[in-house]
């Protein structure tokens, strides 16, 4: 079939706003350039970063320009490819990740080649839209403390003892999963109606952090952590230093501000035993290919609190604002509406 020359998507125009600011628009349907794929899309996935951009926290150089599509986490199938492409072919199922461009919240999408790979069949869109950037961070996250993916050393030099905040949200909810596959003690903190799932994912030890206990970080069994996976926003440097080993270890965190960064460019200066490590996300096709592999063989699950249509983009983007979201948020593209 042929690629039709309009599309429905939905972009926003300013900044600010919220859902409110998201138009239903039709526009053009975008032509790969070199090394690009054009992609008929399938899922998109939104993350916090993706509403950050439009309240203007990176202005003013994002968005690039207005109107904006937003949302970069794509699965879709592949329809035309830009120059120079190879490894890929019209009607191949893939995954990708298309940041800062974005573009996914729309029928159609490009994306870089180099940051595209094959979804296999036993891996839905929906799931597979999901894995681009938060099973990427949790990935990166822990990486970042020193976890070894590597069977030949894995438990054998690294942490033993994490600690996952916010173990419920979408980056949380895979880096439990990838520390218990990395063989790792697990504690983990999330709300009180979501211990059980997160239990279900396998950690060790779960806060409900309004108690006590889940607001001091303290592990019901008393251990002392050589890693955190901070992916909870508001945790101060201080309180993740208190739950570190007296040995030292570091507190990785997925939610870093300019302080953050200070902080952690201090310590190295003055060779701390217990470090703060902010992580930019940096995509890569390798890790992508590996964690899609994980989630075919069943060992890396995608918990999905919600999904919605595109023409319901406006409620999803809302949810995702609203920040109670258990895993992650999707925008269903040619689908049933």
């Amino acid at each position: 079939m042929a690629t039709p020359r309009t599309m429905k998507a939905v972009q926003y125009e300013k900044y600010g706003r919220g859902a409110e600011g998201l138009k239903h628009v039709e526009v053009p349907v975008p032509s790969p350039k070199k090394g690009e794929v054009l992609l008929k899309m399938e899922a998109a996935s939104i993350n916090p970063i993706d509403w950050k951009i439009q309240k203007g926290m990176l202005r003013p150089f994002l968005p690039a320009k207005f109107p904006f599509t937003p949302v970069g986490d794509l699965a879709g199938e592949v329809v035309e490819l830009g120059s120079g492409v190879t490894g890929f072919k019209p009607g191949d199922k893939v995954i990708s990740i298309s940041f800062p461009s974005g573009g996914g919240l729309a029928e159609y999408a490009v994306a870089p080649a180099a940051l595209t790979v094959a979804r296999p069949p036993e891996v839905s869109a929906v799931d597979g839209a999901c894995l681009p950037a938060a099973a990427s961070s949790a990935l990166q996250l822990l990486k970042a403390t020193g976890v070894s993916f590597d069977k030949k050393t894995s438990g054998s030099t690294g942490p033993k003892n994490v600690l996952v905040t916010a173990a419920s949200g979408g980056v949380g909810h895979y880096a439990v999963q990838l520390a218990k596959l990395a063989g790792l003690h697990v504690t983990a903190t999330c709300g009180a109606r979501n211990v059980a799932i997160v239990q279900g994912l396998g950690a060790d030890e779960v806060l409900d952090y309004k108690t006590p206990e889940g607001a001091a970080l303290r592990s019901p069994s008393g251990r002392r952590y050589d890693a955190v996976a901070n992916c909870a926003a508001g945790l101060s440097w201080p309180a993740l230093k208190a739950v570190l080993s007296d040995e030292g270890g570091t507190a990785a965190d997925v939610t870093p501000g300019v302080r953050a960064a200070l902080t952690s460019l201090l310590q190295k200066v003055t060779f701390a035993k217990k470090r703060l490590a902010p992580l930019m996300l940096t995509p890569r096709r390798e890790e992508k290919e590996w964690l899609v592999e994980l989630a075919r063989q069943g060992k890396l699950r995608t918990a999905v609190d919600s999904r919605y249509p595109l023409s319901r983009a406006q409620e999803a983007w809302a949810k995702s604002v609203d920040g109670h979201a258990t895993g992650k948020i999707v925008v269903e593209i040619g689908g049933a509406e």
